[in-house]
């Protein structure tokens, strides 16, 4: 934690200590920026009154818990991805008898929501099984319950119409008063666990990961661990897609993939990893 100041390293080894969790493999710049954030929001003063105050307060480190996440998600979001889903990966995915997909880091579960939509206009999705994982447990319920804001759906209705979807996406809404609700037709075949990629294993032969937009608040180390547990997570062949900011380029399991995409950031797992 030698990047950390010695207050903030202190808070981050109580939280581990305690209650398991372990952020010292987070980037300093942005994990110390929301504790300032969250400081201030419950009117803590200084990061030891913080490490006090969570020590004796299951309450209180559920809060910092959630100040700590970065559940910024959308439907459909970066619409020209969700194309290049639909037109070359989702037809790659209906060569197999059956799919294993999994959205490490899902937040509110919006993407995998809408993998599974695309999935459906496919009539691939009795064959695939969605996993879509988080740490944060607050988030996680939001996912599985798929009720959203209706507020929500002019940008989401603009993100699917830019990524060429047919019809309108409030087919796959039940939309009352200001709440939305995500067909449960779509939800039979997603799992939504809670799962964190600093202490967790590998899932298991998967077809395709997606992990967008997550690594970018991890160190270099941190973001190592985690790219080589998704490599073990994969089928030889298996794809993985990471957001448009992230990249395999200085990982140690760089020569373990071959790019597929390189504006969206795709990269598969060459079947020979002798090669």
């Amino acid at each position: 934690m030698a990047a950390f100041g010695k207050d903030v390293s202190s808070l981050l080894q109580t939280m581990t200590d305690q209650y398991g969790y372990d952020f010292s493999g987070y980037a300093p710049a942005s994990l110390s920026r929301r504790i300032q954030r969250h400081m201030l929001e419950s009117g803590v003063n200084d990061v030891q009154s913080l490490q006090q105050k969570i020590s004796g307060d299951e309450q209180a480190f559920a809060d910092l818990l959630r100040s700590l996440s970065v559940p910024v998600t959308e439907m459909f979001r970066d619409p020209l991805f969700f194309k290049y889903l639909r037109d070359i990966m989702i037809p790659w995915l209906a060569t197999f008898p059956f799919v294993r997909i999994w959205h490490a880091g899902c937040a509110t579960g919006e993407e995998a929501w809408s993998m599974a939509v695309l999935l459906d206009q496919a009539k691939l999705l009795d064959r695939c099984q969605i996993y879509a994982t988080d740490y944060n447990e607050e988030a996680l319920n939001i996912a599985r319950r798929g009720i959203y804001k209706s507020s929500l759906m002019k940008v989401w209705q603009r993100n699917y119409e830019e990524s060429d979807g047919p019809s309108v996406l409030s087919d796959y809404c039940l939309q009352r008063y200001d709440s939305l609700r995500m067909d449960r037709h779509l939800q039979k075949n997603i799992t939504f666990a809670n799962h964190n990629l600093v202490t967790d294993q590998s899932f298991g032969e998967m077809h395709l990961i997606l992990c967008r937009n997550v690594l970018i608040y991890f160190s270099r180390e941190l973001q190592d661990r985690v790219l080589t547990l998704f490599r073990d997570s994969l089928v030889p062949g298996g794809a993985l897609c990471l957001g448009p900011r992230e990249t395999l380029r200085f990982a140690s399991v760089y020569d373990c993939f071959e790019p597929l995409e390189t504006e969206w950031k795709v990269y598969r797992l060459k079947k020979d990893l002798s090669e």
